[in-house]
């Protein structure tokens, strides 16, 4: 399973001055609003040739907002922030178990029997129980089962 290291370097947050990175840790930053970065760094991990994704996440009007200059310091809200370390989490495992970001850049995209035939990152984007259905999935796979 995806580590914290990983998720806090994927996000783009730093480590803690402290030490590694707790899930308390990066629960708080949810919390306080993760920077829009961390949205622009994991949509271009997952979707690199699509500019659109991340409006999947934050609505295209609403980032535009937030990235305005008079705007200060862009924050996602906590919503937003779950979601995107929900997608985090996911991206991380798949590139875990398939050893190779196009190979798992393409079952996040790919249709999936055990998905009613939908693709894991509309299951993962969805609500907050989709990223635990495809981890468990990826999760199969890894161990060697079928899925």
């Amino acid at each position: 399973m995806t580590n914290n290291a990983q998720l806090v370097d994927l996000l783009g947050v730093g480590p803690s001055p402290s030490g590694p990175v707790s899930t308390s840790e990066i629960v708080r930053q949810v919390r306080e609003g993760l920077p829009v970065q961390a949205l622009e760094r994991v949509a271009s991990a997952v979707a690199p040739k699509d500019r659109n994704f991340r409006f999947s996440v934050v609505k295209k009007a609403t980032l535009t907002r937030r990235n305005a200059p008079q705007a200060g310091s862009a924050r996602l809200s906590e919503l937003e922030g779950a979601k995107v370390v929900r997608l985090a989490r996911v991206w991380a495992l798949a590139c875990e178990v398939w050893k190779d970001e196009d190979a798992a850049r393409a079952f996040l995209h790919r249709p999936h029997a055990l998905l009613e035939g939908r693709p894991p990152i509309d299951i993962v984007m969805e609500s907050e129980f989709g990223g635990p259905r495809v981890e468990a999935i990826l999760g199969r796979l890894q161990v060697g089962s079928v899925a």
